[in-house]
């Protein structure tokens, strides 16, 4: 007889919904509790620049640009103006010391050395002249004094003659002092006359030291003037090649206009410039070097010149073992200027992530190498090559270092 089995719960049904429920729920809790909610991005790796994290010298260095110039250049500068009536070299010629450049004309620079000329003759006939004076009024005031003398010594006679007659009583008294008073009105005469052709003498002396210091000056005036008309002949001051010659026949140039320059072809330097932002660390004694012919060639700074234009300043770096041979002025090159001694550091390659992330994060390569994550970094000193790593990053770790600017705020990248 058929018996009426028991209804069961569980039917295969109502397992596989259970099942698939709990599933369900699983899935959810995972995806809320454990899955990476970060955003992605699918990238093309080939289109990337994948750096290594390095550890190794770091050197402390900027590249810049240095251009060939002359040891010594002399600027050429007319000492007289004037008008050009003769160019004799052109610039890029070879010039000897003395070899005249230029010839120019100033009618007035030559009438005032006439005048002052003239003025030195007047001077010179009127010492004559003067001389000439003196010496014949010398010869009066002698004369003079020679016949006080004679007149003195024929009244002493008498006045010694009148005083002993006198004394014997044969003259008068009235007699006696009249030879007395004329003796010694004579004497007193002789002495003013004495005196006075003294003070003549020492005149005399006098009007010619300063007829000899006016006219010393008047010639010193003429010197001069002649050396300034022979300025208006403009000559190399140095050998070398005249690089530059600025004027015209018939041009006019001012006093102390530059005509051009001569480059002392002995020796040659490197006139670098740098950006401003080194100023404070630049400093003659400093070293680089550059490559020429296939050989590098090391400089030093010689000189600084602190004056800031267009955002760079400039420094002269002189040849530590001599120009290298076939250097030519005005030729430029790339040099290395070192800034400081290498120093141990983490290194990480420049790159065009840095103007998107100003240095504060990276995508960094995860073990597998098929996805990077954003990761904050610390960068230090930079070179040419390197950023130095300060903090977040290690060595062997591999980094996007091309730019980011497709990637937008994406966290993971996905290849």
């Amino acid at each position: 007889m058929d018996r009426a089995l028991p209804k069961r719960f569980w039917t295969q049904q109502r397992i596989a919904l259970s099942a698939g429920g709990i599933l369900i729920v699983g899935l959810i809790a995972y995806v809320t509790l454990f899955a990476d909610k970060r955003s992605k991005l699918n990238v093309e790796r080939d289109k990337l620049t994948v750096s290594p994290v390095t550890i190794g010298p770091f050197e402390e260095f900027i590249a810049v640009t240095g251009v060939v110039q002359p040891l010594k250049t002399i600027r050429l500068d007319a000492i007289e103006g004037g008008y050009v009536t003769q160019k004799l070299v052109e610039g890029g010629t070879q010039v000897e010391k003395g070899q005249v450049l230029l010839k120019l004309e100033n009618q007035g620079l030559k009438l005032s050395f006439l005048q002052s000329e003239t003025e030195a003759n007047r001077l010179v006939n009127d010492l004559q002249n003067t001389r000439q004076r003196l010496r014949v009024e010398r010869f009066a005031l002698r004369k003079n004094l020679a016949d006080l003398d004679a007149q003195l010594d024929q009244a002493k006679d008498t006045y010694d003659r009148q005083a002993k007659l006198y004394k014997d009583k044969v003259v008068s008294e009235e007699d006696y002092l009249k030879a007395k008073r004329a003796y010694e009105r004579l004497a007193k005469q002789r002495e003013i006359e004495a005196e006075s052709q003294k003070y003549q003498e020492d005149n005399s002396k006098l009007q010619i030291q300063q007829l000899e210091g006016t006219l010393a000056r008047t010639q010193r005036n003429v010197a001069l003037w002649q050396q300034t008309l022979e300025n208006l002949v403009v000559k190399a001051p140095v050998s070398g090649q005249l690089s530059s010659i600025d004027v015209e026949v018939g041009s006019n140039i001012n006093r102390g206009q530059n005509i051009g320059q001569i480059d002392d072809l002995n020796g040659f330097k490197m006139r670098v410039g740098v950006d401003e932002h080194y100023i404070s660390r630049v400093f003659p004694g400093l070293t680089g070097s550059f490559e020429f012919n296939g050989q590098e060639h090391s400089i030093q700074i010689s000189r600084v010149y602190p004056e800031v234009r267009n955002g760079r300043f400039e420094v002269d770096m002189t040849f530590t073992k001599g120009a290298p041979q076939g250097i030519k002025r005005g030729q430029s090159s790339p040099i290395r200027l070192e800034l400081g001694k290498a120093s141990k550091a983490t290194l990480l390659p420049v790159g065009g992530f840095f103007s998107d992330t100003g240095g504060n994060w990276v995508y960094v390569l995860d073990n597998s190498g098929k996805r990077a994550t954003k990761r904050n970094i610390t960068l230090g000193r930079k070179n040419p090559e390197f950023y130095e790593v300060l903090e977040g990053l290690q060595p062997g770790e591999q980094v996007i270092t091309s730019s980011y600017e497709n990637f937008g705020d994406n966290e993971v990248l996905e290849f």
